[in-house]
């Protein structure tokens, strides 16, 4: 990338700094400066101080003056050239300036500007630093300075013998903004643990290069041993140089996120521990020599506040034992008590004798709302379930969330009637809408309870217990049901049954059968319903009443559904490849239409047949639009965007259907077979009949009736202009092998009273 010409000078005024620096610690390192004294200590020296004061004003102007630290570092280092331009030129020129004189106020300008800006660096640098650290920082701030003090104390001693009240106190100024630097530096570099960044240590670094050079020089001064032009003057310029750089380093990582804190194990605890040992030191050595006040003083100062640091680290490690603790015990989505909390609390008050209740309640069809909605939508709504439950809860009794769906309320002084109140109140409070990021879910919950002593004398036992009562609530739906040693059985068929049912679902084991729809006019089969049955290996042939509610407990819905669609679209294009046209009509339960990918998935597995999405027809319920009207209308519309045909089934056994028939997008309608069967018989059935047939005519409908079982009924339908027809009278659901023969034989002549197949006519399913 090509430099700018402002960065291009940048760079080369660094070089040249640099460079000369590398030339002024060379001429220092000779040692005889006889020859070239006048152009090393004017010239060159004046040009190490200035340079770097250049380099810092660049970075002023390059950051448009935004860096606090960065102004302050340029003034600071500018004060301290111009004192020493002052100073050099004055001695060059025979006339040394008298101590104490306005150069010395010059010099000490450094050290305000100086400290303010390692203050702001520091701060810019780690910026999420905790109370805690920043003691640490204090603590090694006092160490050090105890123990500077105790370096220094000639030079304090020395000053303290100048003349004057003002000689005194310029002279004490140095050695005491160089304790308060280093101090600074000290407490400061305490934070280093936390990764500070490398242009903060370029400044750090360039300070104590800095302020050690004040130290020596002033402890020279002191004992009369100092003499210009030696390596030491070197130091000054060493420092100032880093000081530059920094600055130089601070505008190219202007936009740079500042480092995050990670202080752990040893570095936590070194600074305030080198801190104390030093301290204490600084007071053990005042035993055996005398100290100055000064130096007793910050080393009590650091003992005191390094006492007062392990105090506070002492309350939060004990806080943070006890928030662990309660983490511990505490289910982290709803706030709730967990399995382990309510083991221990439990194991306690199991042990009084009194009576109690256990109840274990488990949402009905939750993993629809984790697979349809997302485990996010999910998780908000237990934190609602818990919410809900916790208003239900007595001061003694106990609520826990056992995990997934499953919570646990152990009662305290329950019988059966108690805890059946409760459960009915708990069961209705549950049952309502959950609005969940502007989605209405709607819910349930199995309620299963055991009591306490009767049916177990230990939580294990009881969970156990009121788990199977649970399921035994799920699988009857009554909602609540209380333990009774005959579940123990159930249980067991249960679980049996539960593993046959996931073996059927990947074992080929679940057929369709296909029950024809004929139209009323012409008698021809415009097309099939496709109903699921369970070829079972020992039982035989089984009906979905005998499966469909345990597969909906077990939240297997969805896999059904996609086996039956393949299965039921497969066969559709084995027709259309052997020149039969029919319409493939496939059931959706309740819980199989809340999934919000249905729509593409239909798609998906119409394209992978190459089949026309006319081929396929959707019956759903009443029950699924009674949950939520909203996404019912989202979900319809996106499939009959895809051109697959909708038809609501078992009308008439729902509320609001007009409602319905205003708002959602359907093809049909398919006459429940409460109204169809007895409308021979019946005038009032009749024109119930009568009147759906001209509604779903008006509305652009087709009508279709369910459970024809005579031919009187079929003949009745006709006259009143019903589209098409199922039931009995023409064919019950037969595999396709068969429904191909029966098609066949129609075609052959058979007509509506041709060949079918007959028998006694139990509801269709």
């Amino acid at each position: 990338m090509q430099l700018s010409a402002r960065a291009t000078a940048r760079r080369g005024l660094v070089v040249l700094m640099c460079a000369l620096l590398v030339v002024y610690v060379a001429f220092l390192a000779v040692g005889d400066l006889s020859a070239t004294g006048p152009l090393v200590e004017g010239t060159l020296s004046l040009l190490t101080q200035w340079l770097p004061a250049i380099v810092c004003w660049t970075a002023v102007t390059a950051t448009r003056f935004r860096r606090a630290e960065t102004v302050l570092a340029a003034a600071a280092i500018t004060a301290n050239a111009v004192g020493d331009t002052w100073y050099v030129v004055a001695t060059l020129l025979g006339a040394e300036p008298p101590f104490p004189s306005p150069v010395d106020l010059v010099y000490l300008l450094f050290y305000p500007l100086m400290l303010a800006a390692m203050v702001v660096a520091a701060k810019r640098a780690l910026p999420r630093v905790t109370a805690l650290v920043w003691l640490d920082a204090t603590v090694g701030s006092f160490g050090a300075a105890a123990v500077l003090a105790v370096v220094l104390d000639p030079v304090l001693a020395s000053a303290r013998t100048e003349a004057g009240p003002l000689a005194v106190s310029v002279a004490v100024a140095y050695p005491m903004s160089d304790l308060v630097l280093v101090s600074a530096i000290a407490g400061i570099g305490a934070l280093a643990g936390l990764r500070a960044a490398r242009s903060w240590l370029l400044l750090a670094v360039g300070l104590l290069f800095f302020a050690a050079s004040d130290v020596l020089f002033a402890l020279q001064v002191a004992q009369d041993t100092y003499t210009m032009g030696t390596v030491v003057d070197a130091w000054w310029p060493v420092g100032l140089a880093l000081m530059a750089l920094w600055a130089v380093r601070t505008m190219d990582v202007e936009d740079e996120h500042p480092p995050e804190a990670r202080r752990t194990g040893a570095l936590t605890l070194l600074s305030p521990a080198v801190a104390t040992v030093a301290a204490l030191g600084v007071l053990v050595a005042g035993t055996r020599t005398d100290l100055s006040g000064l130096a007793v003083a910050l080393s009590t100062v650091a003992l005191l506040l390094a006492g007062a640091r392990t105090q506070v680290a002492f309350v939060r490690l004990a806080a943070m034992a006890d928030l662990r603790r309660q983490e511990a015990a505490t289910d982290p989505l709803t706030g709730l008590p967990n399995r382990r909390s309510l083991s221990a609390d439990a194991r306690a008050e199991l042990t009084d004798g009194r009576r109690r209740a256990l109840l274990l309640l488990d949402l009905d069809r939750f993993k629809e709302v984790n697979d349809s909605l997302g485990h996010h939508v999910g998780d908000l709504m237990l934190v609602q379930v818990g919410a809900r439950l916790r208003r239900h809860v007595g001061p003694s009794d106990l609520l826990a969330r056992l995990g997934g769906d499953e919570f646990a309320m152990l009662l305290d002084d329950a019988g059966v009637a108690e805890a059946l109140g409760l459960a009915d109140a708990v069961h209705e409070a549950v049952a309502g809408t959950f609005l969940v990021e502007d989605t209405a879910i709607h819910s349930s919950v199995s309620i299963g309870v055991a009591l306490f002593p009767d049916d177990g004398r230990d939580l294990s036992t009881l969970l156990r217990k009121a788990d199977i009562a649970m399921y035994r609530a799920k699988s009857t739906g009554t909602g609540v049901h209380v333990y009774d040693a005959v579940d123990d059985v159930d249980g067991a068929e249960r679980l049996r049954v539960t593993e046959e049912i996931r073996t059927a679902l990947t074992t080929d084991q679940l057929v369709l059968h296909y029950q024809p729809k004929v139209d009323l006019v012409d008698g021809r089969v415009r097309g099939v319903e496709a109903l699921v049955r369970w070829q079972h290996p020992d039982r035989g042939l089984l009906p979905p009443v005998e499966f469909l509610g345990l597969v909906e407990e077990l939240g297997l819905m969805r896999s059904l559904t996609d086996i039956v669609l393949r299965s039921a679209l497969d066969q559709a294009s084995r027709w259309r490849a052997a020149g039969r046209d029919l319409e493939v009509a496939v059931n959706l339960s309740a819980s199989g239409l809340v999934d919000v990918d249905l729509p593409d998935r239909v798609d998906a597995i119409l394209r992978e047949r190459g089949l026309p999405p006319q081929v396929l027809q959707l019956e759903i319920t009443e029950e699924f639009l009674m949950r939520d009207r909203e996404r019912a209308r989202s979900i319809l519309a996106r499939l009959r965007a895809t051109g697959v045909q909708v038809a609501l089934d078992d009308y008439g056994t729902g509320f609001s259907s007009l409602g319905y028939l205003r708002d959602l997008p359907l093809d049909e309608l398919k006459l429940d077979r409460s109204f169809v069967a007895p409308m021979v018989d019946e005038p009032r059935a009749a024109a119930i009949v009568a009147s759906t047939i001209g509604l779903a005519h008006s509305l652009g409908l087709r009508m279709v009736a369910e459970g024809i079982e005579t031919r009187e009924v079929f003949d009745a339908l006709a006259r009143l202009g019903c589209d098409q027809g199922q039931g009995y009278h023409m064919s019950r659901p037969v595999p396709a092998v068969e429904l191909e023969a029966w098609l066949d034989a129609r075609w052959s002549g058979g007509g509506v009273d041709g060949p079918r197949v007959l028998g006694v006519a139990p509801p269709e399913v």
